[in-house]
């Protein structure tokens, strides 16, 4: 067996999630392979290989400080280069299904910025270390090796057919991910697959904000469920260059289009214009980019009664998210550190069950996002997917009334941030402490008006609001 030393490790894909996962192999000593299909731009650029970057991705607290500790001085770099630092509740002007969010002292964060700036950072501090090759114009098409051990794998690219020999090949080429086929071919069952499709449309465009208004905070208007009405939201989040990128959110029968003349008209028939009357006065950039793939999709990799050493899923090839919840960058980032906290136990990760106990403990770090996003999916009109269980609808049930008692009682919104953000377990929400109040209720209804002063009204042009 190889000592850590002269241990090769593959990573499909050189997104958030293969790149982190290329940091924490090179720093166990591996040397680690970066296979992307695409010629990674040079700078915060966007790519052909990821179409969604067109949309807003979010850097939750819970992921960001999980990438500092794997990247030293990632954040400060996200800052230096036009990223904002969003407080929560604070730079939040959020309507939720029930109700206003007021906008207490900071509890916890989010680094708003374009997707394409959140890979070029990482990019730039993980192709630096040493160890770490990156191999572009190419991508998997199946693996070598036996059900019991992966030896490396097929790759096809621009000269052709090869073969990359590796001890660990990790998976992160995202939605499109073909592991389960892979897995298949070497004698290995079905993996078990579960999909819950809200139906929902993003339709997003890029304005310029106007003179004064740069320093509006993230705005969201929230989508109700449990109605008999498709679900309709937007969010607007500044992000660098003096841009706000703007999003619009419907479910079947209400999905917004890509007709540029029909954006601001359907951001107003929205449960409130807020954002509506933001964009009037905003120069659009961009044309209008929908997008129809919003699919929760999780592959239970863990539960196959065999496992072959030395290959491991992540990212969203293994649990992908509706976009709308903004965790899939997040999640990325807990999967890595599950990584790295099973080569630590493990040293190089050679032990014959290292690649079972990796992919179980990648799995557990995908679990509560998915729980959340597929608990509210579940609920708009025409959703497909299998019923939840008893256990899903009540803990549904609890959430609401948590994020009801949030709009009036900062005793619950703290945690109920704290788990929104990925900074703790969903069971935080059931601490004792919380649940009493959980349980009380608000005391009060929700304000009426969205939390800002008159002077961020006549400052962002909001006269009307």
């Amino acid at each position: 067996m190889s000592s850590a030393n002269d241990r090769r490790s593959v990573v499909l894909g050189g997104g958030m999630a293969g790149m982190l996962a290329a940091a924490v192999l090179a720093d166990h000593g591996h040397d680690v392979v970066v296979v992307e299909r695409d010629r990674l731009p040079d700078t915060a650029r966007a790519r052909r290989g990821v179409p969604q970057a067109r949309h807003a991705h979010l850097m939750m607290s819970g992921g960001a400080r999980v990438v500092e500790t794997l990247l030293p001085g990632a954040a400060e770099r996200w800052l230096a280069a036009g990223a904002r630092r969003i407080s929560l509740p604070t730079g939040l002007v959020s309507l939720l299904a029930q109700g206003w969010l007021p906008r207490w002292p900071e509890m916890e964060y989010l680094i708003a910025c374009s997707r394409d700036l959140l890979d070029a950072v990482v990019r730039e501090l993980v192709l630096a270390r040493p160890g770490i090759t990156l191999h572009e114009g190419a991508e998997a098409a199946g693996l070598l090796g036996t059900a019991r051990r992966v030896t490396g794998v097929r790759l096809h690219g621009e000269g052709g057919a090869e073969d990359l020999a590796a001890d660990l090949v990790v998976d992160t080429t995202g939605r499109g991910s073909r592991a389960p086929q892979w897995l298949a071919r070497l004698g290995l069952p079905a993996v078990r697959e579960e999909t819950v499709d809200s139906g929902l449309v993003y339709a997003t465009r890029v304005f310029r904000a106007p003179p004064g208004a740069e320093d509006v905070p993230v705005v969201s208007v929230q989508a109700e469920t449990g109605t008999s009405r498709p679900g309709r939201g937007t969010t607007l989040m500044p992000i660098e260059g003096g841009r706000w990128i703007v999003t619009l959110a419907g479910t079947r029968g209400g999905e917004p289009t890509r007709d540029a003349g029909e954006f601001e008209p359907y951001a107003r028939t929205l449960r409130h214009p807020i954002v509506a009357d933001l964009i009037a006065r905003a120069a659009p950039l961009t044309e209008v980019y929908v997008t129809r793939s919003t699919v929760n999709r999780r592959r239970y990799f863990e539960r196959l009664p065999e496992w072959p050493a030395g290959f491991l899923v992540m990212g969203d090839a293994l649990a992908a998210y509706n976009p709308v919840y903004g965790h899939g960058m997040s999640v990325a980032a807990h999967g890595a550190a599950a990584l790295r906290a099973a080569l630590r136990t493990e040293g190089a990760g050679d032990g014959s069950g290292f690649a079972r106990r990796a992919q179980q403990a990648a799995a557990a770090a995908a679990g509560p996002a998915w729980d959340l996003a597929t608990g509210e999916d579940l609920n708009y009109p025409g959703a497909v997917g299998g019923r939840p269980p008893v256990a899903a609808r009540l803990l549904r049930g609890y959430v609401q009334r948590t994020m009801l008692t949030a709009t009036a009682n900062p005793a619950v919104t703290r945690p109920l941030l704290e788990v929104m953000t990925l900074s703790r377990p969903l069971s935080g929400l059931f601490a004792p402490g919380v649940a009493v109040h959980v349980l009380r209720g608000p005391g009060r209804r929700p304000s009426a008006e969205p939390p800002i002063t008159a002077a961020e009204r006549e400052r962002w042009g909001l006269a009307r609001v």
